[in-house]
Parts: C-alpha cells; structure tokens; sequence
C-alpha cells in the first residue's frame, strides 16, 4: 500500500473497492430489481462484455498500489457469477489487501460456503430484510422462502464464517413492522444486523421520501423491546451508526445515507461487471477501464486514469439530495449496495 494515498477534492482518501461481478439476480426485491421491470425479457450484460477474472484481478491490484486495503464483491447477486472463488482465490493473493468480503442474498450459499471460505473470502454479509415469509416473498418477487436464505447463512456459519453480518432494508408499510423480530433472531443468534433507510439508488424503484423509516424512528422502535446504547464507528469511513443491546450481547447498526448521510467520510470506488469505474453509489455516469485494459493499456497509464478520477471526485449525493439535478442515476443491481 501507498504511504501518500490518493485522495478526491474533499480530502477523502481511496481505501475501499466494491467490486460487482454481475448484473444478473435470481431475486426480483422491489428496492433494486423490480419485476415489472426486470421479467423474463430483460436483456442483461453478455458474457463477453464482463471483465474476466484475470481483469478483475488486474484491477484490484492496481487500486491496492494506490491505497484500497478492503474489497467487496457484489451483484446483482455475485454467487450467479460461475466460479467466483476462483476470482476470490486470485483476489486474496492481491499485496495490499487487508480484507475480502462479499454481500450476498443466501440462496447458494449452501453449495459454495466452504469453496468460498477455502479460496480466502474473510467475511459474508446476507441480505435478509424480513423472517416473516410473506413480507419477505413480497419483497423479492416471490423467488424465495425465508427458510431458503436461513439455510445459506447456516452454511456459512457451519464454514466457518462469523459473525455474519445481516442487510435488512427497511420499507415503510412494507417490512418495518418486521424490524423487532429480525433485530431479537440476529440478537440470539449472534448476527450483527445492519437496518438500512430505503434509499432513491437508480430510478426505477418508485422511492419516495414517504417510504423511508428515518434512523431514529428504528432505533427507538427496536430500542423499546430491546434497550439499546450507542457505540462508537469502529473506523472513519464505517456506514452504520452502531448500537449496542444494553445487556451486553451483540450489536445493530443503521445505515442511515438519507436522514443522517456519510459522504464526509465515504472512501469507496465501484467496479461495474463491464469495466466501469463509479465514484459514487448515486453517480450517473462511470468512466470506462474495460476498453484500455483490452487494448493494452500500461499499468501506469491504468493507475494516471484511476487516480484522475478519484482525485477530481466531488460526489456528496446524500448532503444535497434534492438540491441537484439528479438525472438518471445509475442502478443498485449494476453497481452493488
């Protein structure tokens, strides 16, 4: 790692890769892929336009040089990508790279848990966003039971990873009341779980500032059944505000990026499927590594391109929403959470 990290036009230093793997889900969650949009006839990315693992790899060692020290892979649903830990092999033997972890819903986790924990993958986080059944059908397009998911985060428990973390968005009318049961099961069961506010990522979920539950309303909410005491971010750049269950046994957080944002600290890059290099989870417009790494293009003139666009960020989305011309950002599926 660099001792002169880069940093973008506010200071914030390039610490953090999130690498999405695919474009292709085999949920249809309302938030980020909804079915009436997203049906049988949608057209995703052909194979040969995904950067290979190789370019991945390629990547992810060049940011290191510049400072990354955490990777995260995403989708869609990176587990639809075939041999991903062939890739989590080869990114787990970048020099640099202090922490490999991967957000997924679940559902094959069963069938790559223990190749996953084998090829290097520290940490798994599951998205969960309800235990009751049909809130939690409604949600994803009716692709899955709760009971499918619960099997994957057993798998990956029994390979070895722990303590799971847990992503619930949360949807006002829709799951929130499903927010106290989650918080108890993840409290008994040693999860950490993660509230995130519904966020207007893309544009074509429907959000409205309506459907937001605010951070403090979860807290006092979970905190009413389950006392709750503030703790500490455990690093700068960390989303969630964390609290701790007063008796002493595990922890939530909120990532609260519409009542409470974090751009001040936020220190992360995106990797789209096909190449794309996104400074921000609601940027409209990415810059493309895919067509130089393919015509040959020279680790220095990769890393003057990378550092170029980090150090003319500028991106603070969540402290002017509403105060800018938004555009059509681009989706969560493409880019990852």
């Amino acid at each position: 790692m660099t001792d002169h990290p880069v940093v973008d036009r506010f200071n914030r230093p390039l610490r953090d890769l999130r690498i999405s793997v695919t474009d292709r889900c085999n949920f249809r969650c309302s938030y980020c892929m909804p079915e009436e949009i997203f049906g049988e006839r949608y057209r995703f990315l052909a194979r040969e336009k995904l950067l290979t693992f190789e370019e991945i790899t390629r990547v992810a060692t060049l940011m290191a040089a510049q400072g990354v020290s955490k990777l995260r892979l995403t989708g869609g649903e990176p587990l639809m990508r075939k041999d991903l830990e062939v890739l989590v092999g080869m990114l787990a033997k970048v020099t640099g790279i202090q922490d490999l972890a991967m957000t997924t819903n679940g559902y094959f986790l069963p069938e790559k848990a223990v190749a996953l924990r084998d090829a290097g993958l520290k940490r798994i986080t599951v998205s969960l966003d309800s235990l009751d059944n049909a809130t939690f059908r409604a949600l994803n397009g009716g692709k899955s039971d709760v009971d499918d998911v619960l099997r994957g985060i057993d798998a990956a428990v029994d390979a070895g990873f722990g303590p799971i973390k847990i992503n619930a968005v949360v949807k006002r009318g829709v799951n929130d009341h499903t927010m106290v049961d989650l918080a108890r099961w993840c409290k008994d069961n040693g999860h950490i779980l993660r509230f995130i506010e519904y966020m207007d990522v893309g544009t074509r979920n429907g959000w409205r500032m309506d459907h937001v539950v605010p951070a403090d309303e979860i807290v006092e909410r979970v905190g009413a059944e389950l006392p709750l005491v503030p703790l500490d971010r455990s690093y700068d750049s960390e989303t969630a505000l964390r609290f701790g269950f007063a008796d002493g046994v595990g922890e939530i957080g909120v990532i609260a990026s519409v009542t409470r944002p974090f751009c001040g600290a936020c220190s992360r890059l995106r990797l789209s499927p096909e190449g794309q290099i996104y400074t921000c989870l609601f940027a409209i417009h990415g810059v493309d590594l895919r067509d130089p790494l393919r015509a040959g293009a020279s680790g220095a003139e990769l890393t003057h391109l990378i550092q170029s666009v980090w150090r003319a960020r500028t991106d603070r989305y969540s402290e002017l929403r509403g105060r800018v011309d938004e555009g059509e950002k681009i989706e969560m599926y493409y880019i990852g959470g």
